[in-house]
């Protein structure tokens, strides 16, 4: 199971830090996401990280401003949101996939476990 939390209002160009605890076994996990929904729009990549490896991948939108880390005694994953601008405002989910491969990384068919979202907003 996942628990995302750390989710809030926040200014342009402020910062926020989301967390994801995995509780029960993660020994299948390949890869943990982060995707985020903002209203009426569907959801959108915005980083992994291999669960093992450590190797990161991110969107465009948000590549030098947000870094997906792990705490590998906590089984938490983190998403460090820096310079945060408006159309970061969203609905952000953590996904965690056991048999997705790299290709497939992106996209939210590829994860079977999901948290529960945690609001973002930022304001201009």
């Amino acid at each position: 199971q996942l628990q995302a939390s750390g989710g809030g209002l926040v200014q342009a160009r402020g910062s926020l830090r989301l967390s994801c605890a995995a509780s029960g076994s993660t020994f299948s996990f390949r890869a943990v996401g982060w995707f985020r929904q903002a209203l009426g729009k569907e959801r959108e990549f915005v980083a992994a990280r291999w669960w093992r490896t450590g190797s990161t991948y991110y969107s465009d939108s948000v590549k030098g401003r947000f870094t997906i880390t792990r705490d590998s005694v906590k089984n938490t994953v983190y998403l460090q949101m820096n310079s945060l601008k408006p159309e970061d405002t969203a609905v952000y989910y953590c996904g965690a996939g056991s048999s997705l491969i790299l290709s497939s990384i992106g996209e939210p068919a590829s994860y079977a476990y999901w948290g529960q979202g945690t609001q973002v907003t930022v304001s201009s």
